[in-house]
């Protein structure tokens, strides 16, 4: 069985350069790993969804806070069974966002912190109802919310298709979610949490170290 590692950040904190980087220092050192990352936009109609209402194409709904938590766990109860059979054929399953970024950016919409109703409504819905797999560990990339804000206005100047979202452009909203996931990282929530400098190139060799327990 292998291990489920997920990654959260703020939106342009490095995620996925972070698991470019951890993805070839495992290979380096002989180990089978795979991707997954969330919201899986173009693959699942709850992540086109999502898409569609953060780009504000679906009226109100982007405004109602439970029932995009709702589209975003709907989402992964649809990859469960594929991050499963992952875990049986690779020693490394990654994964870019998972249920954090759903109980970090939701308490943040509604002005509460980590040990608020939404944080445990998150658990509940996601692990309980939904069952999905339970990570084994998390890395949070911690980057001023300036920095991360700099990048995504960067990415979306540069990169076709990278257009930035509600959420990305609420600088208030980034700010509170902050500091919900510092919460979650202290309390080690759901699993064990290790907290990475993003402001810097990361030490892909130390980050292994930790993945690997």
């Amino acid at each position: 069985m292998g291990r489920l590692i997920v990654i959260e950040g703020l939106d342009g904190s490095g995620k996925r350069t972070l698991t470019d980087a951890l993805t070839r220092e495992l290979a380096d050192r002989g180990l089978t790993t795979t991707r997954w990352a969330f919201p899986r936009y173009g693959e699942s109609v709850h992540a086109d969804l999502i898409s569609d209402a953060m780009h504000n194409r679906l009226g109100p709904l982007v405004d109602t806070v439970y029932g995009m938590a709702v589209l975003y766990a709907l989402d992964r109860q649809g990859a469960a069974a594929g991050i499963r059979a992952d875990l049986e054929k690779f020693d490394i399953v990654l994964i870019d966002r998972y249920l954090a970024s759903n109980a970090a950016y939701c308490a943040a919409r509604l002005h509460e912190d980590a040990h608020g109703d939404m944080v445990r409504w998150v658990r509940e819905v996601e692990l309980g109802r939904f069952d999905l797999p339970v990570p084994d560990a998390h890395l949070l990339l911690r980057v001023p919310v300036e920095v991360a804000a700099a990048r995504t206005a960067h990415r979306a100047g540069t990169e076709a298709g990278r257009e930035r979202d509600s959420y990305e452009t609420d600088g208030g909203l980034q700010a509170r979610c902050a500091k919900v996931y510092e919460q979650l990282a202290e309390q080690n929530w759901v699993s064990p949490w290790h907290v990475v400098d993003g402001s810097d190139a990361v030490d892909a060799a130390a980050l292994a170290d930790l993945v690997l327990g």
